[in-house]
Order: C-alpha cells, then sequence, then structure tokens
C-alpha cells in the first residue's frame, strides 16, 4: 500500500488501520503540513513532494521504491486542503493539488496498482439550491481548492480508469491542525476552548456543514479499495449525513466567540446524500458530531 500524505491528518489515521491490519505501507509525505510525530513507526517513509515529479522521476533509483515493482492500492490524501489560503495563493496550490495528482497518477501506473482511491472535497460543490448534496449534481467551485480538486477527479478518471473519488464532507478527529489562521473549524475551537481564547465565526454562524468523523473516513476509503462495486472512476460522497450550523457546534463545544464578515469562497449549507456510499461501499457513519465532539474533549 502507498499513503500520499500519510503524515497528515487524515493520511495517518489511514496508515495506523492499514498496519493494524497487517498491510505493508509505505507514506510518502513532504512533512509540509504533516508530523512525523503522526506517522506510524511500523510504516516506510520516503520523504518527497509529489509536485516535484516525485513518482516517475525518483522510482528506478530511489531505495524506497525497491521492494514496490507493484502495489495493490494507492490512497492519495496529499493536497494543500486550504480554501481560504487558495484564494491567496492559486498557485502554489494548483502545483499541489493538480501538478501533485498527475504525479501521483503516473505512479500508479509505473506500479501497476490495482486501484488508485482519491481524496476529493464536498468543496466542489459550491452553493446549491437543494440539498442534500448528490454526486451528479453540476458542480460550481467557489474557490481554487474546490476547482482543483474538480479538476483532479477528473484526471483521475481520463488517465487512470481504476479509480475511486472520495468527497469528504468536513473531516474532524484527533490530529486535526489547530494552530494557524487556515486550520478547521473544529480543530480552531476546541483549542481555543481549552486555552480561555477567543474563537472567530465568520458570518452570521447558521451556515451549516455535514461534519464526518475521520475514523468513518479511514472505514470509507478502506472499503473503496476493496469492493468489488467499485473501481471505474466512481465519485461517491462520504459525509454524516446530517448537518449542523456553526452556532450549534460552538455550543457544542464552549467557550468564548466572536463574529466577523463572512468569508469569501466558502458554501452556505452542506449535506451530504450517501446514498451512494451504502450502495456500493455498504458504508454508514458510525459517529455523529455529538458523540465525536465529546470524545475530542475528553483528550
Amino acid at each position: 500500500m502507498i499513503v500520499t500524505g500519510g503524515a497528515g491528518f487524515i493520511g495517518s489515521h489511514l496508515v495506523d488501520a492499514l498496519i493494524e491490519r497487517g498491510d505493508e505501507v509505505l507514506v510518502i509525505d513532504n512533512f509540509s503540513t504533516g508530523k512525523r510525530e503522526n506517522v506510524n513507526p511500523r510504516a516506510e517513509v520516503f520523504q518527497s513532494d509529489i509536485s516535484r515529479s516525485m513518482g516517475v522521476g525518483y522510482f528506478n533509483f530511489k531505495p524506497a521504491f525497491s521492494r514496490y515493482q507493484s502495489v495493490d492500492f494507492v490512497f492519495h490524501l496529499a493536497a494543500l486542503p486550504k480554501v481560504q489560503y487558495s484564494l491567496s495563493h492559486p498557485k502554489e496550490t494548483n502545483n499541489a493539488n493538480i501538478d501533485g495528482t498527475l504525479n501521483v497518477i503516473a505512479l500508479a501506473i509505473k506500479l501497476n496498482a490495482k486501484r488508485l482511491i482519491y481524496s476529493s472535497s464536498s468543496s466542489i460543490y459550491g452553493n446549491q439550491s437543494i440539498l442534500p448534496l448528490k454526486e451528479d449534481m453540476p458542480v460550481d467551485p467557489l474557490s481554487p481548492y474546490a476547482l482543483q480538486k474538480f479538476a483532479a477527479e477528473r484526471y483521475c478518471q481520463m488517465l487512470f480508469k481504476k479509480t475511486v473519488c472520495l468527497r469528504y464532507f468536513n473531516v474532524y478527529g484527533s490530529r486535526q491542525s489547530s494552530g494557524d489562521s487556515y486550520s478547521a473549524v473544529i480543530g480552531t475551537f476546541l483549542r481555543n476552548s481549552k486555552m480561555g481564547a477567543i474563537s472567530t465565526i465568520y458570518g452570521d454562524g447558521e451556515q451549516t456543514r455535514d461534519f464526518t468523523w475521520v475514523g468513518d473516513v479511514v472505514r470509507a476509503n478502506i472499503l473503496a479499495a476493496e469492493s468489488a462495486k467499485v473501481g471505474n472512476g466512481e465519485i461517491i460522497n462520504i459525509g454524516g449525513g446530517k448537518n449542523y450550523s456553526v452556532n450549534q457546534l460552538a455550543k457544542m463545544i464552549g467557550g468564548l466567540y466572536h463574529y466577523q464578515p463572512a468569508r469569501k469562497g466558502e458554501s452556505r449549507h452542506t449535506l451530504a446524500d450517501i446514498s451512494k456510499a451504502r450502495e456500493l461501499l455498504y458504508w454508514e457513519p458510525t459517529v455523529d458530531l455529538p458523540k465525536g465532539i465529546a470524545e475530542l474533549k475528553r483528550l
């Protein structure tokens, strides 16, 4: 198994689950956002930037690949997953999210992978007048990041047919980033609550999000790799199937809050239709938001 971004939030949880099953795992990460302490010590690590022709250029002479003449599955999670950052740094995020994906596709082809599981994003949908969000809706990207994720999906479908694209809805859990201005909302709110700091709610707080527990996302990846019903470019929503307002989230976490104007590039409401995940992956979310927040507050 190969996991790009295996030192990151979701990727490191996936690596843990694969190793727990007894799989041999190679992590590819440049540690720009991922952390070495996240990486399971039983995983092999290849430090490299996927946007710099890692797959083809390094394959023939890097010792890390000497035992990987072929692989079963490539899980592609490496990205710059920052909506606001992409608005001010479209070139840098395009390099990571588009060029990087093309290089991972080339690597999957080179290694004759049985399947490529691509980590996509619900941000692709943008603002829609109808909820829940279904995979066959016309897309409406509101940021360079969302557009890059959509383009990367199409590249995967076009260049490597044995692909499954999983559109994640607001993943949260342990190891989530919380220390910078672009961090995910749950990690930031929890950190500030514990420190007694004031958190910022952008807009009126009535915007809603479908939050998804990281363990459920990990399980979806493994099912997407192994299901006999997929592997031909399918796009599948992975979400909790219920949405909550940011104000409701803030009340669950507790702490101090103030309001700032809404930010560009963000959808007003998200809610996943997960019927396709049920049908093709036999996947259901197991942890709802109140339970997940309670778990994180105990850490």
